[in-house]
């Protein structure tokens, strides 16, 4: 089937709807759409049998869903219209939600209904974000395979709405997400996952106005709401009405700070602000990084806010790797969090006095990082993706002897759309995994690879199937599994053989001397436009024409989903 996606962005849903829908067989054409005019245009162009929507802000026109069958996909229940669902399912704390494919019409989420998924919500209040890119995604996922099946038989009819079921909501505006930090800790926490990763909600910190994200529960010594107790490795804690949240991250308001400002870790955008605020003690990570052993298997698991690791994170994690490494286990399992990881954070980068100096000390801590997951020799290691990873985060995760990864999680393994030529030992990582041609192709095309389609090409070593915590323990008993009886000691001997046979034909240190040559003519230079692309992505502002054309992306086959 001929089938055209629109799309206000090609995120990780529109990623995974494109790669599925093409492994299945049809004619998919993506289109980055920002307007009506845009949307009609790209129809008339494609002259698609089907249109499906899976993240597009924008109404379609009457022009084009007259024309064509146009199905949206809405990330609310049955009944549930309005352009802020997610928003509003988390700050009235929903029990269940779901995901409806309807089809476009003059009313605004009130078309015919395709079919629909419910799912119970977590118990935790999720970040939006993580909502929308985990359970919202695999049902979205699930109904868009529906959709088009549906749509290839002549005698299927959508179902219309009972237009007296269900709710109408607004757009969430600042107004609806404000709260006080007099209220309870509880109701401040929901607004703000409510809100993250955008637009944040609108407060006021050290007499700053600022947006928040990436709130967490925590414990302060009784004092004034809103007043700062103490910092920690990037976050501050606030005291709130009955307790206090960590604020991972905030982003300082104009007239404030002039100009656009980017979101950045909280105790870097109040650096000014903070004066005498202790730094609290307490376990290493603040829940970024933590380390436990069960048998001959060690975990290290790490989960930074967006997979952006910065200096100062990649020389943690690098130390939590050397203390692992030094246990009598056998096999050590590298688990990130809701994204793996992204590799450089180019939030911290950006807000540098002299941001090239920072990005060569990132590039080059990321880089020591790396050298020793793959030089260590005393136990296996594998890494366990949760989450999506791209960029520098997915050959971190490469340099593991072993990579196990969620179905579902999806992979971007290139530099080039931010400007950089690359790191982390890639240039070595990648084409041991799928040959040189294939490296090639995957760092030049620069497209997403499905975790299944990974698996078919080599990257990834096995697939596990559930929820993030399920997940977890398949890593686990699948690490288990390689540590025991004689197994690991066989494998440890093929990879200490194999490590000094790439040795002696070329050092590992040579991959990485290579490499940043290449990086510090991107970093220092300028040579691809790194700072412009840089500080467009933090801000969300295009820096070139929004439609990706297909040609560029790459090749369908590439991502089987079995």
């Amino acid at each position: 089937m001929k089938i055209l996606l629109l799309c206000s962005a090609f995120n990780g849903l529109s990623q995974r709807a494109w790669l599925d829908l093409c492994a299945r067989g049809h004619r998919v054409t993506v289109r980055i759409v920002r307007d009506p005019g845009e949307i009609a245009a790209a129809a008339a162009a494609t002259d698609p049998e089907l249109i499906v929507c899976p993240f597009l802000r924008r109404r379609v026109p009457d022009v084009v869903w007259r024309r064509y069958r146009t199905i949206i996909i809405h990330p609310g229940p049955e009944g549930d219209r309005g352009p802020s669902a997610l928003d509003w399912a988390i700050m009235d704390a929903e029990p269940t939600w779901g995901v409806t494919a309807l089809q476009a019409t003059g009313d605004l989420d009130g078309g015919p209904i395709w079919g629909t998924r419910v799912f119970r919500m977590p118990a935790d209040p999720p970040r939006k974000s993580s909502l929308y890119n985990t359970e919202v995604a695999d049902a979205a996922l699930s109904l868009i395979g529906e959709v088009v099946t549906k749509a290839e038989d002549p005698g299927f009819a959508p179902r219309r709405q009972d237009r007296r079921v269900g709710t109408v909501r607004p757009l969430v505006r600042q107004a609806d997400r404000a709260f006080s930090w007099g209220d309870p800790a509880g109701h401040i926490l929901r607004r703000i996952r409510a809100a993250d990763g955008r637009p944040g909600v609108h407060t006021e910190l050290a007499g700053v106005p600022v947006a928040v994200f990436d709130a967490r529960p925590g414990d302060a010594a009784p004092g004034e709401p809103g007043t700062i107790a103490g910092r920690r490795q990037g976050a501050v804690l606030v005291r709130t009405g009955d307790g206090a949240l960590w604020i991972g991250h905030a982003r300082r308001l104009a007239p404030e700070a002039p100009g656009t400002t980017v979101k950045l870790p909280a105790v870097l955008a109040l650096e000014d602000r903070l004066g005498e605020v202790p730094r609290i003690a307490g376990p290493p990570g603040l829940g970024e990084i933590g380390y436990r052993r069960a048998g001959d298997v060690g975990l290290v698991d790490f989960a930074f806010y967006n997979g952006a690791m910065s200096t100062t994170q990649c020389r943690r994690l690098a130390a939590a790797v050397r203390h692992a490494a030094a246990q009598d286990t056998a096999v050590l399992v590298l688990a990130g969090g809701e994204v793996f990881s992204n590799g450089l954070h180019l939030g911290v980068i950006d807000a540098h006095p002299d941001p090239a100096a920072e990005a060569w000390r990132n590039i080059t801590a990321i880089d020591d990082l790396c050298r020793e997951i793959i030089a260590g020799t005393d136990q296996l290691v594998v890494s366990a993706l949760a989450g999506d990873a791209g960029a520098g985060g997915v050959m971190l995760a490469l340099g593991a002897d072993k990579v196990i990864a969620r179905d579902g999680v999806l992979l971007n393994p290139h530099y080039r759309t931010m400007g950089l030529y690359g790191s982390e030992y890639w240039t070595y990582v990648l084409p041991r995994r799928v040959g040189e041609a294939q490296a090639h192709r995957l760092t030049t095309d620069c497209g997403p690879i499905t975790a299944a389609g990974a698996a078919g090409i080599g990257l990834v070593d096995q697939l596990a199937a559930g929820d993030r915590t399920s997940f977890l323990e398949a890593a686990l008993d699948y690490a288990t599994e390689l540590a025991a009886g004689g197994h690991a000691h066989a494998l440890l001997d093929r990879k200490r053989a194999t490590r000094e046979a790439d040795e002696h034909r070329r050092p590992l240190e040579t991959y990485r001397i290579r490499e940043l040559a290449e990086m510090s003519h991107d970093i220092f230079d300028d040579r691809h436009g790194f700072a412009r692309t840089r500080r467009a992505f933090l801000t969300g502002r295009p820096t070139g024409p929004a439609t990706p054309d297909s040609p560029r992306l790459p090749d369908p086959r590439m991502a089987p989903v079995s």
